[in-house]
């Protein structure tokens, strides 16, 4: 009788919600569809949180932006922030409860307290924003990419190198899909460069976002081509994979990425060759600081016009990535970035507040920075630059935290690298290391930290190298040193 009656209602509770969901459904109000998955995905969070982290890291490559569907006009991702989101909630709830251990020597990193201070500038920096509404929603969705990714990913990423690898895979799969759907649908108009700029949609913004989470995987998928312990089957595989990553880049037409790629070379060799860390890290801030201290005199010499360049020929395109007296995006990226600078001038110390720069930058063009594509209105979007946005937006604190942060994650990985013995996971470091070369290169020419796309992957491969630096490395030295014990005790 009463199991008769449990069914019953559940019977009468789906009739009722198939009823409920047809009707809103013909009123063109489409999201009760979500309900069952995003109930499945609540129950996941509770009993498999680790799965729902792989699920939601293979979902990144293909996930969709409301906003540039024109459904509902937030500019959220689905299905993968919401889930974040909840992941972030439920994890949070676990450290609170105890359900996940803390660890302290995660708080205590290096690298978790340069990402700890750069999130409390970004908060104090809220507080003092000309919308701090608009910043307060910035810090929410940069905490829910750290957290369920940076701290919860540690948390997997500890139980063995092989979830390290499930969670590369996991997005390299999909990813390839996009890649082969882009390039069939580009093939079809020529590879023309033109529609080379939009083709990757709706699963990309534009070319430059494409083009950088393309680059940001091509030491990894290399890495695992000419990797010789794998099955020739498996390298088979690869190598096509490799193949596709490869087509897709120089259709990309990104120049940036072709050279944050190159960049990862010239790194990979500075290690094959054993160049010091402190002689790169001296060369690189002196030039850093000329360009700084020099930008705008080096802006104002090389911006002379604003007639815009397209080509076709690769040679062309390469030179036109140091052509900014001619090339229209070269010539609003200056301008964005010249807005960047003037809004700091302003404000130096705290900035205009986090996420509002597309909101404020219109008034700080100057007539000799517009180009054929500005807009009055400052429509445009960012400051196209992953540090003078934080430097307009947040003020000194805010470029040198994610300077520093950027530092100590290359240090960190580099000692690591240099340190560890299994050639497996030095290949691992490696790799992971020169992803990260390429996205924070193509950092200077533009910011997508606030994109799932290139969030998920960047705190991902960050938290690989700080679990081996933590739980692998350090137990390899134990290790290391209990051998010496017994043999200083054997003689």
């Amino acid at each position: 009788m009463v199991k008769s009656l449990k069914n019953n209602w559940l019977y009468f509770i789906g009739i009722l919600f198939l009823c409920v969901n047809l009707f809103f459904t013909y009123k063109d109000f489409y999201f009760l569809n979500l309900l069952p998955i995003a109930l499945l995905v609540a129950f996941a969070g509770f009993f498999a949180l680790d799965k729902l982290f792989l699920f939601v890291v293979f979902c990144t490559p293909l996930s969709l932006n409301l906003e540039e569907l024109n459904i509902g006009g937030v500019g959220i991702y689905l299905p993968t922030e919401p889930i974040l989101f909840g992941i972030m909630l439920l994890f949070l709830y676990k450290q609170l409860f105890g359900t996940i251990k803390r660890d302290s020597r995660i708080v205590n990193h290096p690298i978790t307290l340069a990402i700890l201070f750069n999130l409390s500038w970004i908060f104090i920096t809220c507080l003092t924003s000309e919308d701090p509404l608009i910043s307060f929603k910035f810090l929410l969705s940069r905490m829910w990419f750290i957290i369920p990714i940076y701290f919860f990913g540690i948390w997997y990423f500890r139980k063995g190198v092989k979830n390290m690898h499930a969670f590369l895979w996991v997005y390299i799969i999909p990813l390839t899909l996009v890649l082969l759907v882009t390039l069939v649908k580009h093939a079809s108009y020529g590879f023309s460069e033109e529609i080379g700029h939009w083709i990757m949609s709706p699963f990309f913004k534009d070319h430059t976002s494409y083009g950088a989470v393309i680059a940001l995987f091509f030491p990894i998928v290399v890495s695992m081509a000419f990797d010789k312990e794998k099955t020739p089957i498996t390298r088979s595989i690869i190598f096509v994979i490799l193949i596709i990553f490869s087509i897709a880049l120089f259709y990309s037409s990104t120049r940036a990425a072709w050279a944050s790629v190159f960049g990862a070379g010239m790194v990979y060799l500075l290690f094959i060759f054993k160049i010091k860390f402190k002689y790169l890290f001296v060369s690189g801030l002196l030039i850093g600081s000329f360009i700084a201290v020099n930008f705008t005199e080096i802006s104002y010499m090389l911006n002379k016009n604003d007639s815009e360049h397209t080509t076709e020929n690769f040679s062309e395109k390469l030179e036109s990535m140091s052509n900014v007296s001619s090339d229209a995006s070269n010539l609003e990226r200056l301008n964005r970035w010249n807005c960047a600078i003037r809004m700091f001038n302003e404000r130096p110390l705290l900035g205009w507040g986090p996420g509002v720069y597309s909101f404020y930058y219109a008034s700080f063009q100057a007539p000799g920075d517009l180009t054929i594509i500005s807009t009055n209105f400052g429509t445009g979007g960012n400051a196209h630059s992953e540090y003078l946005g934080p430097l307009a937006e947040q003020g000194i604190l805010g470029i040198l935290s994610i300077i520093i942060l950027v530092i100590i994650v290359f240090y960190r990985a580099s000692v690591l690298y240099i340190r560890l013995d299994d050639k497996k996971l030095k290949r691992l470091v490696m790799m992971l290391m020169l992803g990260l070369v390429t996205y924070f290169t193509h950092g200077v020419l533009n910011n997508y930290l606030d994109t799932d796309k290139a969030s998920v992957p960047v705190w991902g491969f960050i938290a690989i190298i700080v679990t081996i630096d933590i739980y692998i490395s350090n137990n390899q030295k134990e290790k290391v040193g209990k051998v010496l014990s017994k043999k200083n005790d054997n003689s």
